[in-house]
């Protein structure tokens, strides 16, 4: 029997409804749907007709996800470099990644279970020199720690200095990312699709900090040049660590990490137009 693994998000209430429908989908198709022990207590579920509770990802070809882009990106990243198909039904606010939207559940779980959908390949930045290390899907930011000073960067490309940088931070984004953080700095939309990443830099002291689009074989390095602060690291927007002063961190660019569900027709043009607003002028 083919199994799902189930991830949602921290209220219940609101995805009761829609588990309720994937439980319904999955029998039908033959499919167990594996939730943790969290998400099983969280939900009120015992082990069961269709319900496996446990943590292991042997033999799950899907992964369906109630919840919003935050949710959908702890899926993408556990299941970063495998052949797992990410399934999301937007229970955020933005929904820039998700599949299908919560009244299209009916059809869509049956679809899924069918994998009547198109794959969505994405890249991931990985964070040290080998994959095995940590991996972003969307971003990797450093920045200075609220109420210490502004932050000393440098930044090389290609084992290139590019330049220095008193700054809030600096985002490294792949094009999934490119439409957060680095969209808020001023950075440039990446469609899906393009290979590389974009770099960008949080309230720069400077009037010639520019983001830049870096090509897929080359690796970036940010040193924080601060004598005595060290500043924040963070993935997806989760804090991972620190950057010492004088410690250096390297980010790579690797093709074909994530792999995201959509239904035949989608396209990133058009989430682009939906998500953000048509252009006036």
């Amino acid at each position: 029997m083919s199994a799902a693994r189930v991830i949602t998000h921290r209220r219940p209430q609101e995805t009761a409804d829609a588990l309720r429908e994937l439980l319904e989908a999955a029998r039908e198709a033959g499919y167990d749907l594996r939730l943790s022990t969290d998400e099983a207590h969280k939900h009120g579920l015992e082990p069961g007709d269709g319900i496996v509770i446990d943590d292991g990802d042997n033999g799950v070809d899907l992964c369906v996800v109630l919840g919003g882009d935050g949710s959908i990106l702890t899926a993408l990243r556990r299941y970063a470099g495998t052949e797992v198909v990410i399934f999301a039904v937007n229970f955020g606010e933005l929904r820039f990644l998700a599949t299908i939207e919560p009244e299209q559940v009916k059809d869509g779980f049956r679809l899924a279970f069918a994998h009547h959908f198109e794959v969505l390949h994405l890249p991931a930045l990985c964070l040290g020199a080998r994959e095995s290390e940590r991996k972003a899907m969307n971003d990797v930011s450093v920045h200075r720690r609220p109420g210490q000073r502004v932050a000393q960067l440098a930044y090389a490309v290609g084992g290139e200095e590019i330049g220095r940088v008193t700054c809030d931070g600096l985002v490294a984004a792949s094009p999934a990312g490119s439409t957060g953080y680095n969209l808020a700095n001023g950075g440039p939309v990446m469609a899906w699709g393009v290979e590389g990443f974009v770099v960008s830099f949080i309230a720069p002291h400077s009037l010639t900090a520019r983001a830049l689009v870096v090509a897929p074989d080359d690796t970036l390095v940010v040193e924080n040049r601060s004598q005595d602060e060290a500043v924040l690291l963070a993935t997806d927007g989760r804090p991972v660590g620190n950057l010492s002063p004088g410690e250096a961190l390297e980010v790579r660019f690797i093709m074909d990490q994530g792999h995201l569900a959509q239904l035949p027709g989608s396209n990133f043009y058009e989430r682009l137009r939906t998500k953000f607003g048509r252009l006036a002028f």
